[in-house]
C-alpha cells in the first residue's frame, strides 16, 4: 500500500489500532473487510483526485466506530475521535475523518449525502465490498451471527424501516440483498466506483435469482 507523505505515521498508527479491534470480528466486519475497503479507497482517491491519506486513515477506522461492533453510535465515535485525538493531525483533518465515518453507514437509507469527495470515496470504497461475490459470503456470515435464517418465504423484505427496525429487527438473508445490497449500486458517488458496481451488481442479482429457483425447484433445466 503506497503512504502519504508526513501521514505515514498515522496510517501505520491506525493499521494496528484497527486491526487490533476488529481481527477477532465475527460479523464480516473484520480487519480483512476494512483491509480491502482501505486497497479501493486508495484505488478510488487516485483515480478521483481526492486527498489519499485521508481517504485512507478514514477507511481504516470506520468500522471501529461501527454502532453494530459498539454500544452505540456514540461510544463508536468517541472511542475514535479519543484515539485521533492522539495523533499529529490538524484539528481541521480530524474532524474532516470524523465527519466521514459519521455519515457513511447505509443506516437504513437514512443517512445524509457525503459532502466531501473523501467522504463519497470511502463510501464507495465501502459500499463496494458489500455488492458482488464477497459481500454474498459475508451476507450469509452476518445472518449466521445474528441468528436469522437464509430465507423464510413468511418474512417478505421490509421498504420502510427506521434505522433501529433496520438494526434489529427480524429479518432473512435473503432478504437483506432487497432491503439494502440491491440497493447500493443506484447510491454510488463517484464515477470509477461506478463502473465497478455495475458488474458486481448484475453478479450478486444473478445469484439472488438462481438462489429463488433452487428454492422453488425450478433449476432442472438450467
Amino acid at each position: 500500500m503506497e503512504r502519504t507523505g508526513d501521514k505515514r505515521q498515522v496510517v501505520e498508527a491506525a493499521e494496528r489500532f484497527a486491526r487490533a479491534e476488529l481481527e477477532s470480528d465475527a460479523t464480516g466486519h473484520d480487519w480483512w473487510h476494512v483491509h480491502r475497503v482501505v486497497r479501493m479507497a486508495e484505488r478510488l482517491a487516485k483515480q478521483e483526485g481526492a486527498d489519499t491519506a485521508i481517504c485512507i486513515i478514514a477507511a481504516l477506522l470506520h468500522d471501529v466506530a461501527d454502532e453494530k461492533l459498539n454500544e452505540s453510535k456514540e461510544s463508536g465515535l468517541r472511542k475514535v475521535s479519543d484515539w485521533l485525538a492522539g495523533q499529529p493531525l490538524s484539528e481541521a483533518e480530524r474532524a474532516h475523518i470524523m465527519e466521514i465515518i459519521a455519515t457513511m453507514s447505509f443506516n437504513g437509507g437514512a443517512n445524509p449525502p457525503m459532502r466531501t469527495l473523501e467522504g463519497q470515496v470511502v463510501q464507495d470504497a465501502d459500499r463496494l465490498d458489500a455488492i458482488g461475490a464477497i459481500a454474498i459470503a459475508r451476507t450469509f456470515l452476518y445472518a449466521g451471527w445474528k441468528g436469522d435464517p437464509i430465507y423464510d418465504p413468511q418474512l417478505e423484505p421490509r421498504e420502510q424501516m427506521s434505522p433501529g427496525e433496520y438494526r434489529k429487527g427480524k429479518s432473512t438473508a435473503i432478504n437483506h440483498f432487497h432491503e439494502k445490497l440491491l440497493k447500493l449500486k443506484d447510491r454510488i458517488n463517484t464515477a470509477s466506483a461506478k463502473r465497478i458496481a455495475e458488474e458486481r451488481h448484475r453478479y450478486m442479482a444473478d445469484y439472488v435469482e438462481r438462489f429463488m429457483l433452487e428454492w422453488d425447484g425450478l433449476d432442472e433445466n438450467i
